[in-house]
């Protein structure tokens, strides 16, 4: 019933982008995938269609050739084969090319999805009164804008071209025929070559209005939003991709931070704080660093590696640990404690990094 608890204001989160499109429901432009195919269609006739005329022309001749030699079902049958086979050959590569650039068209925008979701009977689409809405729709209204655009698209392309080949047009009938075929085909495609580009973009544009009306239809209420992040908390794979996540970015800063630090103070292994004094810009030692079990091994790592000392103090550490955040001084009432760490591992600075970490 959460559909029902407001408006829905908020955009559609991953998982319900994930749901939709196992159901089939994707943002697609037919327009675009259109204009594409008809692009694909006249690249490979203008690339082979050189081989598919003449492919044409003799199975033509064969044909015509073997008509007078027909006496029983297998001549018939020979024949037949003959030209399947003929065919094959000539139109063969435009298919194919064809075929490709049709599956292009489609993975361009929905990627490889396959479902058959979008099949099952559903009753509410009999509903005459839903279908009826569905009819004066904006996804409807818009199709049929679309259409309309489309037609004047065709129009404008055939107005172009007329009006910039007018002279070549009105000669026609004056040139021999091979002249005016060429004369023609050039025409053609000049028309074809704007109307292409005038549906590309028609296409394109349609695909952008697709996917906002995809993820306006997909908006959730805020009640909606609520319900699946619950859902998702309660979920252990989602906690443990948290959990995974919030130790990766913890891992990260310590790698920034804990180099800096003048000393880490343990529990020994239960928890660990990396503090940092600077006399000139602070008032009192600060905590650049923190974390227990995991993180704690981790930092002690990350002091080892640089030479940061490592002191034993476990009363301490579970002190700074409770009363500090990362960023913040220590409470005053840990100062004298801290100035005798730090006082420690200030005399042994001298005799190298090793012996302060045994200290």
């Amino acid at each position: 019933m959460a559909d029902d608890l407001g408006d829905k204001t908020e955009d559609p989160t991953d998982k319900r982008l994930g749901e939709a499109r196992q159901d089939g429901n994707i943002a697609k432009s037919v327009d675009l995938s259109a204009a594409l195919d008809l692009i694909g269609a006249a690249l490979a006739l203008w690339l082979l269609g050189g081989s598919l005329l003449g492919g044409s022309r003799l199975l033509m001749a064969e044909l015509l050739g073997s008509a007078g030699d027909l006496r029983d079902s297998a001549d018939i049958a020979s024949v037949v084969i003959g030209a399947a086979w003929q065919g094959l050959r000539s139109a063969g590569p435009v298919m194919g090319v064809l075929a490709v650039i049709v599956v292009v068209a489609q993975l361009q925008q929905v990627g490889l999805h396959v479902t058959g979701k979008p099949l099952e009977p559903r009753l509410d689409r009999m509903d005459p009164i839903k279908g009826l809405g569905r009819l004066f729709s904006r996804k409807s209204l818009v199709k049929t804008g679309t259409g309309m655009v489309k037609l004047a698209a065709v129009g404008v392309a055939v107005g172009v071209a007329a009006m910039q080949n007018a002279e070549q047009i009105v000669r026609l009938p004056l040139l021999e025929a091979p002249a005016a075929y060429a004369a023609m085909g050039r025409i053609l495609a000049e028309i074809l070559a704007w109307m292409l580009a005038l549906l590309l973009a028609i296409g394109v544009a349609d695909w952008w209005y697709q996917k906002w009306e995809h993820r306006q239809e997909l908006r959730m209420t805020k009640q909606q939003v609520k319900d699946e992040r619950e859902e998702n908390e309660g979920d252990p794979q989602f906690k443990q991709r948290r959990l995974q996540m919030a130790r990766q970015w913890a891992s990260q800063q310590a790698k920034k931070t804990v180099p800096t630090a003048d000393v880490v103070v343990t529990n020994p292994t239960h928890y660990a704080v990396a503090l940092r004094y600077d006399r000139a810009t602070m008032a009192a030692p600060r905590v650049v660093a923190k974390g227990e079990d995991w993180m704690a091994l981790r930092i002690r790592q990350i002091a080892a590696v640089h030479g940061v000392a490592i002191v034993e103090r476990p009363p301490l550490a579970r002190a700074i640990y409770a009363g500090s955040k990362v960023g913040q001084e220590v409470k005053p009432e840990l100062y004298a404690a801290v100035a005798e760490v730090l006082a420690y591992v200030y005399r042994l600075k001298g005799a190298g990094p090793e012996q302060a970490a045994a200290g």
